[in-house]
């Protein structure tokens, strides 16, 4: 099977996002044949380069989203009205609020509106050999304030400003870059069995433009739902932009989830919002991230605690971590438990994280005056804070194995990576209840409210004292992540999930004779085969797949590159 793998910031990138999953499910399905399309998110992230590409990727196609040149496509008169008029339906669409109504899960003419605007810019990127020139216009900002201002627009939307205006102008020109990529082709996306998008968002553009252009089959990965990140990460903007930004995302969505074949979100909180976006719960197959339990495996089946007094915390600093409650709390179980030590294990995570690390430093000297004096290290002090890869925390299995007590303590989470590691080394865990922590903890840890650092203090007391409650609990929280959290289940899930999915799907590319006549046989089996062992229209003998190597473009130079060339 030919698999083409979207990507957003993600695989396959040294940093980002997704990429480690994505890793090690190409890696896991080695009887497939993948094809990677990845956008990019910052210069940075190219110039750190690749991870090692496995013998099945057999191309690579990248294309910036941090920047975008301008085609230098003149528009003629007939293409400038086609671009107002679908621009436009979709800038009405946003401004009356349209998609959102889809959330509640009722089909509303309103999205259909909102992906007949979609692939009618498409197809004009298409015909016309690019958009973002078009994006960028005057053209494109009236038609958004001719949208906001006309009658039924929503009030929010009435209100926007000419800056409001240029500032969501400007956010659906990057987000709507996919849209001019030559991708779309039968040497493209259209030469794959299945499009397998690593993220909703911009992520499944390139993905449904498959769908659309060719009939490619679609699946919809989401361990994070765009919708929830907008409203999560715009606090600070206006009303009027946060509204027309929502309604996109809103729309974006319903589109991705009504045309996807199946969506297969990373936990039961993902699954809500994406049912809550319009989602069929039909389609829904939750999948959980795959880890690999191999680094926790020695600790984990020798649970034995070397320091039963010590909670461990690891993870990155940042405020949504919400160490200041976990301070708190810690300050109550010192004066229960005196011998008590805290150990925050992590680097602080960008300069937001650097400031607020040194915060949490201050209250930690603040609460504990007469034991602040001497130096950060463990023994000396009831708090320390470090990073994996001293001489005390090699690793991160050793931080897991230091502590008798696994804490998180955070306000928002998504998927809890470390509670899965934490779990994969039997340590029992106290955790707040946020994202999906009580659907992976499943009744093997204890789960308190978040921001109540009482709480949390009682829950850790407890554990702190009861040692065997504590080695019953790191048994099972064990065995809970080995059955539903390691890199196999995740490999074998997509497998069978990709294979459903291409059997419910038609034969697109029908070969014919001479006449016109269909050939049914004419493609043999071992097409499909990794290697390229024979070509389905073969001239002068077979073509073997040593004999080219993996094509590597990218959307700003279109030429192939050898993989030794394009690799880094």
């Amino acid at each position: 099977m030919r698999i083409g793998l979207v990507t957003e910031g993600g695989y396959p990138y040294v940093s980002g996002d997704a990429r480690l999953w994505c890793d090690r499910l190409v890696r896991g399905l080695a009887q497939h044949e993948f094809d990677v399309y990845a956008l990019s998110r910052s210069e940075r992230q190219e110039d750190e380069g690749w991870l090692p590409l496995p013998p099945q990727v057999s191309r690579v196609r990248t294309a910036p989203l941090w920047t975008a040149e301008d085609d230098g496509v003149g528009y003629g008169r007939r293409a400038r009205r086609r671009f107002a008029e679908c621009y436009g339906e979709l800038a009405a669409v946003l401004c009356t609020g349209g998609p959102a109504d889809a959330a509640e899960g009722v089909p509303t003419p309103e999205a259909d509106r909102f992906g007949n605007a979609l692939y009618g810019l498409a197809e004009l990127a298409r015909d016309e050999g690019g958009l973002v020139g078009a994006l960028r216009s005057e053209t494109a900002v009236r038609a958004l304030e001719r949208a906001c201002r006309a009658p039924g627009a929503l009030r929010t939307a009435r209100e926007a400003r000419v800056p409001e205006l240029l500032a969501v102008a400007t956010y659906l020109e990057r987000a709507l870059r996919p849209l001019s990529l030559d991708w779309y082709e039968d040497d493209g996306l259209g030469a794959v069995d299945l499009c397998h998008a690593a993220s909703g968002g911009t992520a499944a553009l390139p993905g449904l433009l498959a769908r659309h252009f060719c009939g490619v089959p679609l699946l919809v990965t989401e361990y994070g739902v765009q919708l929830r990140t907008h409203y999560l990460t715009r606090p600070d903007a206006s009303p009027a932009v946060r509204s027309l930004l929502a309604a996109f995302h809103g729309g974006l969505a319903a589109e991705t989830y009504a045309r996807a074949a199946f969506l297969t979100p990373g936990n039961a909180h993902a699954r809500r919002w994406q049912e809550r976006c319009g989602a069929d719960r039909e389609k829904i197959r939750t999948v959980y991230p795959g880890m690999d339990a191999t680094p926790f495996a020695e600790v984990g089946e020798s649970p034995q605690c070397a320091a039963p007094d010590t909670l461990v915390w690891v993870g990155r600093v940042e405020p949504a971590k919400d160490l200041i409650s976990l301070l708190h709390a810690f300050a109550e179980i010192r004066k229960e438990e005196p011998r008590a030590r805290l150990r925050v294990v992590g680097a602080p995570s960008g300069p937001e994280g650097a400031d607020y690390l040194g915060h949490c430093r201050a209250l930690a000297a603040q609460l504990f005056p007469d034991e602040a004096d001497g130096p950060h290290t463990v023994g000396d002090n009831p708090v320390s804070f470090e990073e994996i890869g001293g001489p005390e925390l090699p690793t991160t299995a050793d931080a897991y194995a230091s502590g008798a007590v696994t804490v998180l303590s955070s306000v928002v989470e998504g998927f809890p990576v470390g509670l899965v590691e934490a779990m994969l080394c039997g340590r029992a865990t106290v955790s707040t209840d946020v994202g999906a922590v009580v659907e992976v903890i499943g009744g093997t840890g204890l789960v308190v409210p978040p921001r109540n650092p009482r709480a949390l203090a009682e829950a850790c007391l407890a554990l702190l004292r009861d040692p065997a409650r504590r080695e019953r609990l790191g048994a099972a929280a064990r065995a809970r992540a080995l059955e539903l959290f390691t890199v196999e289940q995740n490999i074998a899930a997509f497998h069978g999930i990709y294979l459903e999915i291409v059997a419910r799907s038609p034969v697109r590319r029908m070969v014919v004779d001479a006449a016109g006549e269909p050939l049914p046989f004419a493609t043999p089996a071992e097409a499909h085969v990794p290697g390229r062992w024979a070509d389905p229209t073969p001239r002068g003998g077979p073509r073997w797949a040593t004999d080219a190597p993996v094509p590597v473009t990218t959307a700003r130079a279109a030429t192939a590159v050898p993989a030794t060339e394009g690799a880094r």
